[in-house]
């Protein structure tokens, strides 16, 4: 496992263009290598920017994914329906998914009861993984990053943080605002790459925290995103990266 590398660009638009070139090249390489692309979608307006240029038929992403070998999954789901304005799944189909077509969708239908045991079976049967062995390696991880640190529907003091045996999880809170449904750390951790998108001054602080933490500081969620075999990426424009001060990885 190599350690995070950090991609400091200009602002949120060349996050989007950079976070492209990444999808556009894991898409190339899983192809070619295993017959498909497996995609986990993140939600926030971040990642929107990245779905509207990989949609635009004005530039060059949208012919470049096979969306025809694209299967597409979610890292987290706020417990509402589809067409609620929070989904995350809205986001990305209107944003995506509604000008493309990948080969599956998978959506987390987080707002029925039992969503993430729903969610961990459907992963099961896809990758073909039987109860009890390890999880899957999705091809690219799409990941935000809250001003807490939180990345997916993983905060900071949740006991969700220390789960070793279940794939995906609810997570429950008044501070939350809402149930939410999120893969937990055992899948994140094995998939092949993981891009971070990251951009506005109010994640400054989070930023600085997961990649230069004071001594002895307990990991943010996002912190705890290494892939035991796969890479991660942050992206990050020039206000989200400014509280690092020449510190944390390199580019």
């Amino acid at each position: 496992m190599s350690g995070p590398s950090l991609l400091r660009v200009a602002d949120a638009e060349a996050v989007a263009g950079e976070a492209a070139e990444e999808l556009a090249g894991a898409a190339a390489r899983a192809v070619a290598e295993r017959g498909r692309f497996t995609l986990a979608l993140a939600g926030g307006s971040t990642p929107r920017r990245l779905y509207a240029l990989l949609a635009s038929p004005d530039a060059p992403f949208r012919a470049r994914v096979p969306w025809d070998r694209t299967h597409v999954f979610f890292g987290d789901e706020r417990a509402v329906p589809p067409e609620h304005p929070d989904s995350n799944y809205r986001m990305a189909r209107e944003a995506l998914l509604a000008h493309v077509a990948p080969a599956s969708v998978h959506r987390i239908r987080a707002e029925q009861p039992g969503a993430a045991e729903a969610y961990e079976a459907e992963l099961r049967a896809f990758f073909g993984v039987p109860t009890g062995d390890d999880p899957p390696s999705l091809d690219l991880v799409l990941l935000g990053l809250g001003p807490d640190g939180h990345t997916a529907s993983l905060f900071p003091g949740d006991a969700v943080l220390e789960e070793a045996r279940r794939w995906v999880a609810t997570t429950l809170g008044a501070r939350l605002g809402t149930r939410r449904t999120t893969l937990t750390l055992p899948v994140l951790n094995r998939a092949r790459a993981v891009v971070f998108l990251v951009a506005g001054p109010e994640k400054a602080g989070a930023l600085r925290r997961v990649l230069a933490p004071e001594p002895g500081a307990e990991l943010l969620p996002a912190a705890r995103v290494r892939p035991d075999r796969g890479s991660v990426l942050w992206l990050a424009d020039a206000a989200a990266a400014s509280g690092l001060e020449g510190e944390g990885p390199g580019t």
